[in-house]
């Protein structure tokens, strides 16, 4: 008979990438474990923890030698420090970055399908929360942990080796399945930051990798009345409403930036509507799915929005969004990303917001103040 190629599977040491690789090699698949170390010491205590920390090193290689597969580490220190060089770049750009989809783009397939390809491995196997079928990327069955949004950047050949053995199991199953299988990490924690970020705190990675924060100036209400001074725009996201630093007798979020003139300008909630938005570098996963309804997805934990995808002449490969009704969740830097049901069928970057502002309907949805992780 003749062998089967082994799979790549990237074991982040945390209990879904164990459970992954658990399912898999209890199918009789052949595997191949990799930790990646990104260069960056984690957090490691506190209820907040981030990945790819020593510890999570440890575990990686607890549940390989468990499993009793070969382990690799690989060092993309270089990658990853380019990766957060480009995100602290964007927040003081006035944009709201989303690494994670920078780092499954490049670093897990990217990176890793060089390495897979070095070990003879046909595909790579990554705890991540979705499903493919017939090559399509469709959205995982428990809908609270779906990680599709993240996934969308993914090109058909990579979606060709991609293997997401849990995305058809909840979070509870996944606790179950790493107890019957015996799995070290069965209880340990999730991870709940960026992996480069631990605590939470951004501000703090721009200004070690920037020097400061960007350029400082005002922040003003609607009307360009100046309400205090910051010292950064890198220190603000669009729709932000906690740490403003203002006070105006109501809520107010941030409703623009301005990193040329250091303006932050900020308002009510019904002043982050837009009825539409740009998306540029649109990757589609089907033949441009233009002038028919879509549910545009805005952030990783949003509430889809239907809405008409157009074509646009402005910029070669962009797309304009226009909402049925007008959404609160229009940030620069993030990604739109466009279903069909549970289907994934395309997504971009949104590259500005429509200067026109629109009306509050009543419709707006609650905005998330900070980066997803």
């Amino acid at each position: 008979m003749p062998s089967i190629s082994p799979t790549l599977v990237a074991l982040s040491g945390g209990v879904d990438s164990a459970v992954s690789a658990g399912l898999l090699a209890e199918r009789g698949q052949p595997l191949v474990g990799v930790f990646m170390r990104n260069g960056v010491s984690g957090h490691e205590s506190g209820s907040s923890r981030s990945c790819c920390s020593v510890s999570d090193a440890r575990d990686a290689r607890r549940v390989a030698d468990h499993l009793d597969i070969p382990f690799y580490v690989q060092d993309l220190s270089k990658p990853f420090a380019e990766l957060i060089d480009s995100f602290c770049d964007d927040y003081v750009a006035g944009r709201t970055p989303n690494p994670c989809v920078l780092c499954n783009n490049d670093l897990k397939f990217g990176e890793l399908i060089d390495l897979a390809d070095d070990l003879s491995c046909d595909g790579i196997a990554t705890g991540h929360y979705a499903r493919i079928e017939n090559g399509r990327l469709l959205r995982a069955a428990d809908r609270a942990k779906d990680q599709s949004y993240l996934l969308h950047g993914l090109l058909p050949s990579q979606l060709n080796r991609a293997r997401f053995p849990i995305g058809h199991l909840d979070k509870a199953a996944v606790r179950s399945e790493a107890r019957r299988l015996g799995l070290p990490v069965a209880d340990k924690p999730d991870s709940a930051d960026i992996c480069f970020v631990p605590g939470g705190d951004y501000r703090a990675v721009v200004r070690d990798r920037v020097g400061d924060l960007g350029r400082a100036g005002e922040i003003t209400d609607q009307d360009g009345r100046a309400l205090a001074k910051h010292e950064g725009v890198g220190g603000f996201t669009v729709g932000q409403r906690k740490g403003l630093g203002v006070a105006v007798g109501e809520p107010a979020f941030v409703t623009d930036i301005d990193p040329q003139s250091g303006r932050v300008r900020v308002g009510r909630r019904e002043h982050l509507l837009r009825a539409e938005c740009l998306v540029g570098g649109v990757l589609w996963h089907e033949p441009a799915a233009v002038e028919r309804p879509l549910l545009v997805q805005l952030r990783h934990h949003h509430r889809p929005e239907p809405a008409v995808v157009r074509a646009t002449c402005d910029q070669e490969g962009a797309v304009q969004v226009t909402f049925d009704e007008p959404s609160g969740s229009v940030s620069p830097g993030q990604y739109a990303v466009f279903y069909d049901g549970e289907k994934v069928v395309g997504g971009g970057r949104i590259l500005q917001e429509p200067s026109q502002l629109v009306a509050n309907t009543g419709s707006a949805v609650e905005p998330e103040p900070e980066p997803e992780s």
